[in-house]
């Protein structure tokens, strides 16, 4: 990356795949300004140009120019995704300290978005154009924020662990044709860890139940594939697949994100909480339904952590508002029945974002319970980060957040694409059937990227 000026100036170059052709991952336009303190972040302007006084972080201003690249954030509104531009984006990444909630929810209000409270009625700056923005945290910043100890080495380290991307909503600029593209190539994937090792760790999760360390714990593996060509259109077929309400595409400098998650971590509308924790797993046929609501086994795993999400809700919520609806409904993603709840408060008067992320990520269900002893566990026995997995990813607007939890979610980088997938260990588990569970949630996502 070039770097000029006091904070360091970048380009957003594209990301080159491994062999010829390549996909344009983040392009824009203009300039910013950042006043910050300790720790550091990435902010990269659009058009127009905006100021940020952060409480905590530093900054490093990137500013390119060039053609709108693929704008298809998960749960935008359907009105709005034929005609956004980025206008301005900032990252941050672990190492660069301070507090990722609190920078996020600065920088929106910086660029005309502001979410310090969500019990007020919504305002917009109508001169700063703002449409929304992207929101996505990962599950290491998660942890983070939740104080959990530090996880394995990423295995996709150019992801950030804090994007946000504001955009205007205008008609987008029309993509001038680019050189043709490899084909599409994509090779074998290589676990992170064998059926073996996945199944030790289960048992070692068992034991530390026995012990009474945790109740619960969410295992999760990780996969990477050689490509080479665009892998854009790839990420992409993620959204269309079934059930996939978070379904979309983030794109970065070096790094793009396609999601097909059904899950919603946290959704705020005119002070309202919602989330919709989802355990429980089988084939969707109909001996597979009826398996899932006669076993004991998903059931308690899945009331854990809705127990859990109530805890999460009532840290935020006014008094005597967390209720439950629609406990342990029965719905379809792709070949697959999975469980969803569905949890619901008022928002405690003064919530803001960055109260919400700290109170909700990382997700419940893809950690455990308790979350902290959980977490530990995770850092302990997973053998490499969860990357752009298990965070959150979505939409965020004046007295509106909808951010998905990101299972069912791959990442590219410069030569790979990576997945994720895992599940919830419980007293009653069998590691043979947690690790065929995995495959099984896996298996849709790596047949979309291949094309198949």
């Amino acid at each position: 990356m070039r770097k000029v000026g006091p904070y360091g100036v970048e380009t957003l170059p594209q990301v080159a795949a491994a062999g010829s052709g390549s996909a344009t991952l983040a392009a824009g336009s203009g300039s910013a300004t950042l006043a910050a303190g300790s720790g550091s972040a990435t902010l990269a302007a659009g058009s127009g140009s905006a100021t940020l006084a952060a409480g905590s972080g530093s900054a490093t201003l990137a500013a390119g120019s060039g053609p709108a690249a693929l704008v298809d954030v998960p749960a935008a509104p359907a009105s709005c995704r034929g005609a956004l531009t980025e206008r301005a984006r900032l990252h941050w990444r672990l190492s660069d300290g301070g507090d990722p909630a609190a920078l996020a929810e600065e920088f929106l209000a910086a660029h005309g978005l502001p979410l310090h409270d969500f019990t007020r009625p919504a305002t917009r700056q109508h001169d700063t154009g703002a449409c929304g923005a992207a929101l996505y945290l990962s599950a290491a910043a998660g942890a983070h924020l939740a104080g959990a100890p530090g996880a394995a080495p990423e295995p996709a380290p150019t992801l950030p662990d804090l994007a946000v991307v504001v955009y205007d909503h205008r008609p987008t600029r029309a993509t001038p044709p680019g050189p043709p593209a490899s084909p599409w190539w994509l090779g074998e994937w290589t676990e992170s860890w064998t059926p073996r090792q996945h199944a030790d760790a289960v048992d070692q999760v068992r034991a530390a139940i026995g012990r009474g360390d945790v109740y619960q714990t969410n295992l999760v593996g990780h996969a990477a594939a050689r490509y080479t060509g665009d892998p854009l259109p790839a990420l992409s077929r993620l959204g269309a697949l079934p059930g996939a309400r978070y379904g979309g595409v983030l794109t970065g400098d070096g790094w793009a994100i396609g999601c097909a998650s059904p899950e919603t971590l946290i959704e705020v509308t005119d002070g309202h909480l919602i989330t919709r924790p989802i355990k429980g797993t089988r084939p969707a046929t109909a001996a597979g339904r009826a398996e899932l609501l006669a076993s004991a086994k998903e059931r308690a795993e899945h009331v854990m952590i809705v127990d859990l999400e109530r805890n999460d809700l009532a840290r935020i919520a006014r008094t005597g508002t967390v209720t439950v609806d629609d406990l342990f409904t029965v719905r379809r993603w792709c070949d697959l029945w999975q469980a969803e709840s569905t949890v619901r408060a008022a928002a405690a008067d003064g919530l803001g974002l960055a109260d919400l992320l700290r109170a909700t990520c990382p997700g419940g269900s893809v950690t455990g319970a308790p979350k902290h002893a959980a977490l530990t566990q995770i850092a302990a026995l997973e053998p490499v980060g969860r990357g752009a997995s298990m965070g959150a990813l979505g939409w965020v607007a004046p007295g509106h957040v909808d951010l998905g939890l990101t299972i069912r979610t791959a990442a590219a980088d410069g030569q790979h694409l990576h997945s994720w997938a895992g599940g919830g260990i419980t007293w009653d588990s069998d590691a043979s059937a947690e690790v065929a569970e995995a495959a099984a949630k896996t298996a849709p996502i790596r047949a979309t990227l291949a094309g198949r």
